[in-house]
């Protein structure tokens, strides 16, 4: 065969795998945020969730705290299907054992349960949204100056009983501190008093990419404002189950809680 003609074979079929790469930005680790690009007009499925794939090829995931299993990433083209599997890494997250407290400092009365089961399921309404906005894909930024308090996935056992792990980065900072968005976005709850994170807001990015803002002192901000990243949405405070001035952000991809730290720039 004429060494044009093979030459020109290769490079045909070097563009080919080119073209039906699946691209990923991120670590696949327990937590983290992927973000992922493919041909435009191509499927992604998820394990079995498909996910939206935006005009220009860009999609997003999350990977859970406690993931131990593989990650089946399939792509499908003009009826063609392409399986990727992705094996996940553990991570140890830090777990703290403290006895002999008041029972009211670990439960929390009977009273406040049906209080409580109506925030969840408001939070889990915001968390949910699955738009089109494409602000998923840029960089965010810290949204407070301040020192890392808190970290993710770290757990208390209290009194022997497990409490939910953190799924945020706590910040502390001076009461009043002002607080940016860390993206671009639109706010979709704005609560200045929730049972335990207090002054809330929660900015939807796109995709099911959603930001959480906690404990705020004063929010100045509302429901289906357009928010640019680095605008100032409210001050630090210490409101909700709080023991002193800090900010709690967090970031989900829909009900997957993931660490903020795998997305700030």
């Amino acid at each position: 065969m004429d060494c044009k003609i093979i030459k020109y074979t290769l490079i045909l079929f070097l563009i080919s795998l080119k073209v039906s790469a699946v691209e990923f930005e991120g670590k696949f680790i327990q937590g983290h945020f992927i973000l992922g690009k493919t041909e435009i007009g191509a499927k992604i499925i998820i394990d079995k969730k498909e996910v939206k794939v935006s005009k220009d090829g860009y999609f997003v995931f999350g990977i859970d705290r406690d993931r131990k299993y593989d990650l089946i990433i399939t792509k499908i083209i003009k009826n063609k299907k392409e399986k990727i599997t992705k094996k996940i890494l553990k991570r140890k997250y830090n777990i703290q054992r403290i006895d002999g407290l008041a029972e009211s400092k670990v439960t929390p009365p009977e009273s406040v349960y049906k209080r409580i089961k109506q925030e969840n399921f408001k939070i889990g309404e915001a968390r949910a949204i699955n738009s089109n906005l494409p602000f998923f894909k840029n960089k965010f930024i810290m949204p407070v100056n301040g020192i890392i308090s808190g970290v993710y996935g770290s757990q208390r056992i209290l009194n022997g009983k497990p409490k939910w792990p953190h799924y945020g980065i706590d910040i502390a900072a001076k009461k009043g501190s002002k607080i940016k968005s860390s993206g671009n976005g639109i706010v979709t709850m704005a609560e200045p008093d929730l049972y335990y994170t207090g002054g809330t807001i929660i900015m939807d990015h796109g995709h099911g990419i959603s930001t959480i803002y906690s404990h705020l002192e004063k929010l100045m901000v509302e429901v289906g404002d357009h928010i640019k990243q680095g605008e100032i949405i409210g001050t630090v405070g210490s409101t909700g189950r709080s023991t002193g001035p800090h900010l709690d952000f967090r970031i989900n991809w829909f009900q997957t809680r993931l660490d903020p730290m795998t997305v700030l720039n």
